[in-house]
């Protein structure tokens, strides 16, 4: 396969280096001349373990060359691979103008090719949004052709960290490819088909995110392991300990668990915890912005579905789901609590479905707090779950209960569903979700 790889930075050379050495024909394309040179000498212009190496077995036996010509390189190439940098603005903003301008050189390359569709895949980090509203006009602009039709593009992210990028590139955990028609998508995956690592192919826009979503993640994983080393320091404990045996849980703490978007967290543990660590740790004088954040977060995301409600303006509700998870009926910080707290305090007719809670059954400090925070519960809690959905305009499907599959037999085209967990498929009423 002939690749074309636009940016001799970071990522350009060490992925025209690897496709180079997965038995890719590949054209190294940059403005600087300095690099294209070190690049032919099998020199890497950056520091990298083990790419001196690989860019002068690429570059000797002629698998690795380079051009300044980015028009004839497209011309000649199956696919051409965008890795230039999208440094911040001063404002945060990504700064294109170097993606803006490599694009517009493809799109009169591509006007050069005679036989073939080429894919363009954009490798540098990109917002949602930008490729649809900006790459893609650019380049149907530029090459004369139509997305989708005499070209492709395809979004395909990298996450190679530096240090250890070539070993991220040959064993990566997936290959993310972002595609708007499948044979586009199939040029691209092509490119990694030596590799053995699932291939995950989105949208644009999804795959985009992904690597915002890992980066993100990886982010609040530094600031969380520093903010309870702080902790730990200013208690006397060894931080680094405790997060070596936390670490370990394979099950919940590193681990796809709690890493599925749906409605707020609640229940008996983790709003008590968070706010007796947060407490400790400002009578120790410890800073922690990251933990003391998180309540007032989730907080947030509590109000979406008031505000959805606000918006339909309609009344009559149904909420499906009272205590904080299916299978328990520990209602003490449920979030369904606090929503049904406030949707009667705004003056919605409310009724309560959750086949968990008997009100004969909750006692002792579960049925405090749910007289406390919701006295009139014996009036709000039904059973007859036909009669709860028939009756109401809005259906508030908060958690998963045995009878959700007999739901979409009672439900009409003027009733609105509001799924806080992607909890099923509830047609023929209209579904809007919060996340």
């Amino acid at each position: 396969m002939k690749i074309a790889v636009f940016g001799l930075g970071y990522v350009g050379c060490v992925s025209a280096a690897c496709l180079a050495d997965l038995g890719h024909e590949v054209v190294g394309v940059d403005v600087n001349l300095e690099k294209l040179r070190m690049v032919r000498e099998g020199r890497s212009p950056i520091v990298e373990p083990g790419l001196d190496a690989l860019l002068g077995a690429a570059a000797a036996d002629g698998r690795l060359t380079v051009s300044s010509d980015a028009m004839h390189a497209v011309s000649e190439a199956d696919l051409s691979m965008v890795c230039v940098g999208t440094p911040s603005r001063s404002n945060g903003d990504l700064d294109t103008s170097y993606i803006e301008r490599v694009v517009q050189e493809i799109g009169l390359g591509l006007q050069r090719r005679k036989a073939g569709r080429h894919v363009v895949a954009i490798r540098s980090t990109l917002l949602p949004g930008v490729l649809v509203q900006q790459v893609i006009p650019a380049l149907e602009r530029t090459s004369g052709g139509r997305a989708g039709i005499d070209f492709g593009v395809c979004a395909n992210p990298e996450f190679l960290r530096e240090g250890s990028a070539i070993e991220d590139f040959r064993t990566p955990p997936f290959t993310v490819i972002g595609e708007t028609e499948p044979w586009s998508g199939d040029v691209v995956a092509r490119a990694y088909e030596r590799l053995e690592a699932p291939v995950h192919r989105l949208s644009l826009e999804g795959a985009a995110m992904v690597k915002y979503a890992s980066n993100a993640f990886h982010a609040l994983k530094v600031a969380f392991a520093n903010e309870i080393g702080a902790f730990c320091h200013d208690c006397g404990v060894d931080g680094v300990g405790v997060m070596r045996v936390f670490a370990q849980d394979r099950s919940l703490n590193v681990s796809p668990a709690y890493l599925t978007p749906g409605y707020a967290f609640g229940g008996s543990c983790l709003p008590k915890d968070l706010r007796a660590l947060v407490y400790a740790a400002k009578h120790r004088d410890t800073n922690v912005p990251l933990l003391s954040a998180v309540i007032p977060s989730n907080d947030v995301h509590l109000e979406r579905v008031p505000a959805l409600l606000a918006q339909l303006g309609r009344k009559r509700v149904t909420l499906i789901g009272l205590s904080f998870k299916t299978g328990t009926d520990d209602l003490r910080e449920s979030p369904l609590v606090r929503l049904a707290e406030r949707l009667i305090g705004s003056g919605y007719p409310l009724s309560v479905i959750d086949p968990d809670v008997s009100l004969s059954a909750v006692m002792g400090k579960n049925r405090e707090y749910m007289e406390r925070v919701l006295p009139h519960i014996d009036e709000l809690l039904k059973t007859d779950l036909e009669a709860s959905v028939t009756q109401a305009d809005v259906v508030l499907v908060g958690k998963r209960i045995p009878e959700l599959g007999s739901l979409r037999q009672w439900l009409r085209a003027d009733q609105v569903v509001i799924d806080l967990g992607r909890n099923g498929d509830f047609a023929p009423a209209r579904v809007l979700r919060i996340i």
